[in-house]
């Protein structure tokens, strides 16, 4: 699932192959349409906004850098029926690699809630997504050993190649199922589980089109557990698998999360801190500021995979600003409506 390894599969044009392409992130949690569609307007507020930035790989290589937007919201299907219906929208922009290989994504994302006990706030989601994915790439970066004569490179020399057209353009779809519920005292506690498929379509992913190089399935599982330890306390628990092809992810970890409050019980500034461990690849120290409605995110990979002494234990910087709140100071259709506390 490393982006390094699409830009050799998709250049070489292997005649047979199914390809390993999607991006991940280490604040997972944020991302909720690329995980799984049925986490779409699964959150407390009425809408939330969101911009996200990656820098990756800068110690080693030509730095991957990943800039994404997410937009999601939510309604009330009647004011007699619990059910509501979220809709959403992610998209990115990702550039890597000395060929500045690009890749541009748009994600909408539609997602409807069942109530299955008010009382304990149970939800079962059904949610889908259906992609436009742009890839490029820069050939006249390219360079190639028929363009050097003894031993000085000159960029007029004849490449001798055949280049595929510098772009091909996919059409995807995803969907994915969720089960989230509050429990205990004052439900309080929170209790997320989901699975989810993207590219069901399987579309031809080579810049030679070559017929037989398909993007595979990638399938993946959410878990989350959110609890009060008290009034200004809190802790969240995430884990994400994500499987494509052969290439695999696991990601564990959690927030401890304190809140300060105004006179009236309105939350005014939080601070969270935590770690998430990425298997065989990296621990991600994290740290969130949240202040009214605005939250910011600061995460940093440290790198303990078998490139720990290329990198020097560098990885990828993550941020991300996101800004939630109702409508009109507070829905009255989604009042009964309470949902995760993520």
């Amino acid at each position: 699932m490393k982006n390094w390894l699409v830009v050799l599969l998709m250049v070489i044009g292997w005649d047979k192959v199914f390809a390993q392409a999607d991006i991940h992130f280490s604040q997972f949690y944020e991302t909720s349409i690329l995980r799984n569609p049925a986490l779409t307007g699964v959150f407390a507020d009425d809408y939330k906004f969101g911009l996200y930035y990656r820098n990756q790989w800068k110690s080693i290589t030509f730095p991957y850098e990943t800039f994404l937007f997410s937009a999601e919201t939510r309604f009330s299907v009647s004011h007699a029926s619990e059910d509501f219906v979220s809709i959403g929208v992610l998209g990115f922009s990702d550039k890597a690699g000395s060929l500045s290989q690009q890749i541009t994504t748009v994600y909408p994302a539609v997602n409807y809630n069942k109530s299955i006990n008010p009382n304990h706030n149970s939800y079962l989601s059904v949610g889908f997504t259906f992609g436009y994915i742009q890839y490029s790439f820069d050939p006249s970066k390219a360079t190639f050993n028929s363009q050097y004569m003894n031993g000085t490179y000159d960029p007029n020399n004849p490449s001798m190649e055949n280049m595929p057209k510098p772009n091909m353009n996919l059409w995807d779809m995803g969907a994915g199922v969720n089960y989230n519920m509050s429990m205990g005292v004052d439900n309080k506690a929170t209790m997320v589980l989901g699975a989810s498929a993207y590219h069901f379509t399987q579309p031809g992913f080579s810049y030679y089109k070559t017929p037989e190089v398909d993007l595979n399935l990638r399938f993946n599982a959410n878990a989350a557990l959110g609890f009060a330890m008290n009034e200004d306390m809190s802790m969240q628990l995430h884990a994400n698998y994500a499987r494509q092809g052969t290439y695999s992810e696991i990601m564990v970890g959690g927030l401890f999360n304190w809140t300060a409050a105004s006179m009236d019980a309105r939350p005014i500034f939080g601070l969270s801190f935590g770690a998430f461990y990425r298997y065989n690849d990296a621990v991600i120290p994290v740290i969130k500021l949240k202040y009214m409605n605005w939250s910011l995110g600061m995460s940093y990979d440290t790198n303990i995979s078998t490139l720990k002494e290329a990198s020097n234990m560098q990885g990828g910087l993550e941020m991300t600003l996101f800004v939630s709140g109702q409508w009109n100071n507070g829905n009255a259709a989604l009042k009964k409506t309470v949902c995760p506390r993520f």
